[in-house]
């Protein structure tokens, strides 16, 4: 069996989340403090071993491919400035070992069918899927613990993580039995259940590594009410044949898809940045000693409001 060389990148996706910034920018561009998502992921790729990137992009995604791409103009003025340590950053952006690919879905018509459009790029390879607005921050990386796993039992790897049971809607979500440590042999899997329906508490979290069969199962599936080919019953018709392994990853997993998720790994990726962690920490427990101070206070007005304050008054 081959090694895991290729990844698909669906990005050509439409998001309505954090509209008006994504209006005319992807949001696989927004950046958590000083890289975009894609970079994240792309980096994430590159570090499991990848050498090809295979983008799927659409309508307004140009920009990513001008990311990867060598920029004259901006290595010229920051050498023309002796800004030699960011010239090196711009260029480090992707190794040139490494191999970026585009093809453009004309039409947003669901993941499973992004990942079609790159089967004669992926041939009959295993490849990965890596969805960027999952930002999965692990040691060592998410991808290279799948791979591993991918390597040693030669078989389709989805990555999981565990939810409470009201994020269901939020998850594919995968039934089985433990296999090994950290490793579930999947018996179903169902897109979005509501959570009542949710088979356990096991979701998966935006990373799979795929044997090329799963391309024969995207051609036969017929498209859901919404006219699109998704990627979670075509997994389900494929572990009929051959085993599916679930992941439980090590690492944390957030939601950059969503304001709240976005937000908390702009907070929790800043307070280890090299140039802002010191001053961004002292920042947030001022921020944090003044808003439980503020609590008090209030908590305070409403049982001895006199005493609270003179206490405020002083």
């Amino acid at each position: 069996m081959l090694g895991v060389r290729k990844a698909v990148f669906p990005v050509a996706g439409i998001d309505t989340n954090f509209l008006p910034a994504t209006k005319a920018s992807p949001k696989e561009m927004l950046p958590v403090i000083d890289k975009p998502l894609i970079q994240y992921a792309v980096e994430e790729a590159i570090a499991a071993g990848i050498t090809e990137l295979i983008f799927v992009t659409g309508r307004g995604k140009r920009v990513i491919e001008d990311h990867f791409d060598k920029s004259y103009e901006v290595e010229h003025v920051l050498k023309a400035r002796g800004k030699q340590s960011l010239v090196e950053l711009v260029q480090g952006i992707k190794p040139p070992e490494v191999e970026c690919v585009y093809v453009r879905q004309a039409e947003p018509l669901g993941l499973g069918h992004a990942v079609l459009c790159a089967e004669k790029l992926i041939g009959d390879e295993p490849f990965a899927v890596v969805l960027a607005d999952d930002l999965l921050d692990g040691q060592p990386p998410v991808l290279a613990q799948m791979v591993h796993i991918f390597s040693h039992y030669d078989s389709s790897v989805l990555a999981v993580e565990e939810f409470e049971s009201y994020d269901a809607l939020s998850h594919g979500v995968i039934d089985g039995r433990r296999w090994d440590e950290r490793v579930i042999s999947v018996s179903r899997i169902i897109e979005k259940p509501s959570p009542e329906l949710a088979p356990s508490s096991f979701g998966v979290a935006g990373r799979y590594v795929l044997m090329p069969s799963i391309f024969h199962y995207l051609r036969e599936l017929k498209p859901d009410a919404n006219g699109e080919i998704q990627l979670t019953p075509a997994i389900h018709c494929m572990r009929k044949e051959e085993q599916v392994l679930a992941y439980e990853f090590v690492g944390k997993r957030y939601d950059c898809g969503t304001k709240l998720g976005y937000v908390q790994a702009t907070v929790d990726f800043a307070l280890r940045h090299a140039e802002l962690r010191d001053t961004f920490d002292a920042w947030l427990r001022e921020r944090v000693a003044g808003a439980q101070l503020g609590i008090w206070a209030c908590g305070a007005l409403l049982d001895q409001p006199e005493q609270a304050t003179r206490g405020l008054a002083h």
